[in-house]
């Protein structure tokens, strides 16, 4: 049994029709179909209903399909692997990241890192909280850099960075005056709240039921840039990490006494998933910058 054979067979199988299949392998009909009388002599048992140039699965050949299917993926995943390690310095990083690290900490840190190993290219999947932690769960990232840290028992987190979140009033609010304030001195608040697909939601979730902190929300927004939007246009007040996208004309920010109101930033992976050279190489490079921002 040969690779060319196994290809053949896929190909016939996905365009039920052996010409067309032919055309699309740049190999005569006659060759074709001769190959695959040949994989069926070998395995004992017809693949294929056929009607003249059309042919579709039987239950034999879509259970052989399958398998198939599945080896091959395998041996090429077993020659990129080769590649990589052959050439660790290229390769392709599949990054998840939140939506608000989109502005500014992403952008900065991909270049970064680009600067020192140009030869690696990035997908990037940006979205919320939810979205990114199931796209690294269902394996279509390698990485995912998030807020708050996953519970899932496979998953392995490591912090980036950790920063302080502010109190954000409209700029005609009494609080405007006080340099920092407790958490109870928004209790009685409208509070812009966050929905519960967003990152911030279970940070600010988690600091509520520690401190017996309890949000009147008036309004529940679906991202923290409308957060800073609906406060700024004096709807009520919430929490924030301070960022350039997020400081609007029309809103203050107010630094919290209560410890402990900070937001915390990782990288997570999948614990027995393989990472790609690539992968490595930028996830180290990431817990080094973090490290460096400590140091400082």
């Amino acid at each position: 049994m040969e690779w060319n054979q196994l290809e053949y067979f896929l190909t016939v199988a996905r365009m039920q029709h052996v010409t067309r299949a032919a055309e699309a392998l740049s190999i005569t009909q006659p060759a074709l179909s001769h190959s695959l009388a040949k994989l069926e002599e070998e395995l004992g048992v017809q693949l294929f209903e056929r009607s003249g140039r059309n042919v579709q699965l039987n239950r034999y050949g879509r259970t052989f399909a399958a398998r198939v299917s599945n080896a091959l993926q395998e041996i090429r995943r077993g020659k990129e692997e080769i590649a990589e390690l052959t050439d660790p310095e290229s390769g392709v990083v599949s990054l998840a990241f939140g939506n608000i690290l989109g502005t500014h900490f992403i952008p900065e840190l991909v270049h970064r890192f680009q600067e020192k190993f140009p030869n690696i290219r990035f997908e990037l999947y940006q979205g919320t909280c939810t979205q990114t932690q199931q796209l690294l769960e269902e394996g279509q990232c390698d990485l995912n850099i998030t807020s708050p840290r996953s519970d899932a028992g496979d998953i392995v987190w490591e912090t980036l960075f950790a920063t302080d979140l502010y109190a954000v009033v409209p700029t005609s609010h009494w609080l405007v005056a006080k340099e920092a304030i407790g958490l109870k001195e928004l209790a009685d608040e409208p509070f812009i709240g966050i929905h519960r697909d967003c990152g911030l939601r279970g940070t600010v979730d988690a600091i509520s039921r520690t401190h017996h902190f309890l949000p009147q929300v008036k309004y529940s927004a679906e991202d923290l840039a409308t957060v800073a939007g609906f406060v700024a246009a004096g709807l009520g007040v919430s929490l924030l990490p301070k960022s350039r996208v997020l400081m609007l004309e029309g809103m203050h920010w107010i630094k919290i006494s209560t410890p402990g109101c900070v937001c915390e930033v990782g990288i997570e992976w999948k614990k027995k998933r393989y990472l790609s050279p690539a992968a490595r190489l930028f996830r180290d490079f990431a817990l080094e910058i973090s490290r460096m921002r400590e140091a400082i």
